[in-house]
């Protein structure tokens, strides 16, 4: 007789939808959705959505911990340096919502260039004389600058080249071709329409953004930002939206999340997004599927995908 294996019980940290997980599990892995204290001290593998928190006291109740997959690529809620110190690889899931996020990119630009929030309201309103005192921009021959040309910011610039865009890009890590490459963030915000970030959050590149460098940018410039809340200092973009410097800025992400309301919020020329761009259904099937997996892969004793470094 075969021996019986012991059930590997596999939690969800976060609502995570039954039907994507189930699939990749093995047969002696149970997924469970609503974990008790108990589970949780049973638990061999987490799946953790964005918004919850994985620190030191979460760990100390998860004594049997062996993975942790994490639904993104964003690790600012988990104490990843704590679990790799108890030999807990992080595991994430980068390109599962490249396409989702590049493409929010866009809707947050168009949305802006082609002034649809002013549009709409003056069609809704009944104020259609005037439509002409609205200026409605064009992206084609313009320049945007991409600052973070990992997986997302490449896939922004194989977007851009079918709007006719000039691409300009900056990361002091990522390979950038010779032709867009810029050497400093100042550099490419001098020579940038529009802007859009897609950088980690670190101590380096809090308020990345700042009013220093929103001043560099051209008047007029549109701003995007669909990474971390953190990059952006929105007292400055709000003051240069005021100034009329900035033409627009859209926020997917901000900090904290929920965040607090601010002044920027109430300007006309501001797109705001709650944090949804990279969480298409399209897009969280793939990023659930694949925190799944890679799951999995640790508990068999096989290397995951991508693992976060602490």
């Amino acid at each position: 007789m075969a021996p019986i294996t012991a059930p590997q019980i596999v939690v969800a940290l976060g609502s995570v939808e039954t039907g994507l997980v189930e699939p990749v599990l093995a047969p002696h892995q149970q997924m469970i959705h609503h974990p008790t204290d108990e589970d949780l001290a049973r638990a061999d593998a987490a799946i953790v959505r964005a918004a919850y928190r994985v620190d030191r006291e979460l760990l100390d109740r998860m004594p049997a911990l062996k993975v942790i997959a994490r639904t993104g690529v964003g690790t600012d809620l988990v104490d990843v340096a704590e679990a790799n110190r108890r030999g807990i690889p992080v595991v994430i899931t980068p390109g599962s919502n490249t396409a989702s996020v590049a493409e929010g990119v866009f809707a947050h630009l168009l949305a802006l260039v082609k002034r649809l929030p002013t549009l709409t309201s003056l069609v809704r309103d009944g104020r259609w004389e005037d439509r002409s005192a609205v200026n409605v921009g064009d992206l084609e021959g313009y320049t945007l600058g991409i600052i973070g040309y990992g997986r997302i910011g490449r896939r922004v610039a194989r977007i851009a080249d079918a709007f006719d865009l000039n691409v300009l890009a900056f990361d002091p890590f990522a390979e950038v071709p010779a032709g867009i490459r810029c050497e400093t963030v100042e550099d490419l915000l001098g020579r940038s329409d529009f802007v859009t970030l897609h950088v980690p959050l670190t101590p380096e590149n809090h308020n990345l953004i700042n009013a220093e460098r929103i001043a560099l940018m051209p008047s007029g410039a549109v701003l995007i930002n669909c990474s971390r809340g953190g990059l952006v200092d929105l007292d400055a973009a709000h003051d240069a939206l005021l100034s009329g410097h900035l033409a627009g800025l859209g926020l997917d992400v901000f900090d904290p999340e929920p965040p607090a309301h601010h002044p920027v919020f109430d300007h006309g020329n501001v797109v705001l997004t709650p944090h949804l761009m990279g969480f298409t259904r399209q897009g969280m099937i793939h990023t659930v599927r694949d925190a799944a997996k890679g799951a999995v892969d640790v508990l068999a004793g096989r290397t995951p995908a991508a693992v976060a470094a602490p």
